[in-house]
Order: structure tokens, then sequence, then C-alpha cells
């Protein structure tokens, strides 16, 4: 069975699996530096860094910031071997009864192989991508904003909220 259990210390062998697997599965310019991320986990109460159990073991993690009338995916991945077995429609299955708000995440444009098949992976779970140009800003100092696609599933009025999700997302996120 799928479960989720939430991080809220940082000092435990739960943690270090979560971090193993963002900074194998992201780019260091897709996550935000070590140290921040332990102090939102411990500090932040509209901010759920989780991972994904099967049966009580970690398979992979997910992040999310509860906005209240929207959840924002930050990131989601699963463990290289667990890939390919179902795992990511269940967990967003399993969001999307829980949380009962739009769910809105990024993902890179869809140009190479594998951000092609990342968007329709969203799509065929229903998510929709907002047609608005969108560059998430960078995690790190120095940094390059990165053009991304931005994308909810829900309420279809929704998509009528874009510039409002992104300045939400761009101010409690990333500080901007």
């Amino acid at each position: 069975m799928i479960t989720l259990f939430r991080l809220t210390q940082t000092d435990t062998r739960e943690y270090r699996f979560m971090e193993e697997l963002l900074t194998a599965a992201f780019p260091p310019e897709e996550y935000r530096e070590l140290g921040e991320l332990r102090r939102l986990t411990c500090g932040r109460p509209v901010f759920h860094n989780n991972l994904i159990c099967d049966d009580d073991r970690p398979v992979g993690l997910v992040t999310f910031w509860d906005f209240g009338d929207f959840h924002y995916i930050e990131h989601f991945a699963t463990l290289p071997a667990m890939r390919n077995k179902g795992y990511g429609h269940r967990v967003l299955e399993l969001l999307g009864e829980r949380l009962r708000t739009p769910l809105v995440l990024e993902a890179e444009l869809p140009v190479e192989e594998l951000a092609r098949r990342r968007v329709g992976f969203y799509a065929r779970q229903g998510f929709r991508t907002w047609p608005h140009d969108y560059r998430q800003p960078p995690y790190r100092a120095g940094g390059e904003p990165l053009p991304m696609v931005l994308m909810f599933k829900g309420d279809p009025h929704f998509e009528e909220c874009f510039g409002t999700v992104r300045d939400r997302i761009y101010r409690e996120v990333y500080g901007c």
C-alpha cells in the first residue's frame, strides 16, 4: 500500500534517503541548497517534505506546498529501480484524493525525449499545460532562470489563474 510519510526532522535515516534521492534525481540547478531544504522541512508548516513508501519501504519522494486554494508539487521522484511500476500514477491519485485542490507542478520544456515523456506522463494523469511562458527562478545565487512549463490538474476554471499562481510560487517558493 502506498503511503506518504511526512518528514519533520532532518537527523533521521529517512531524511538522508530523501536527500540522497533528491540530489541523484535532479541537477543542482533544480533544487535549493540542502541547508535551506532542512530549514523548510523543520520550520515551514506550508511545506510538506514526504517519503513515498510502499508497505513502509521508501521508494520515492514528493515535496509540495499547501497554499490553501492550490498545492504546488515542487519535487517528485522515485528510485530508479522503482520507475515504471505505477508509483507515479498512484501517488498523484493519492494526492488528488487527499488534498482536494488543484495541483500545480513545473516540468522541463518538452524538447528532449525524456522531457517529452515526462510531460506526456503528467498529461495522462490529467494535468494540462498553461499556454504561457514560464521560467523557474534560480534556486541559487548567480543562477539563471530555467524555461519550463507550468501544469495544473483540477478545476478547469483554474486555467484563468495563471498569473496569480505563478506570482505565488515565485514569492513563496523562490523568494522573488
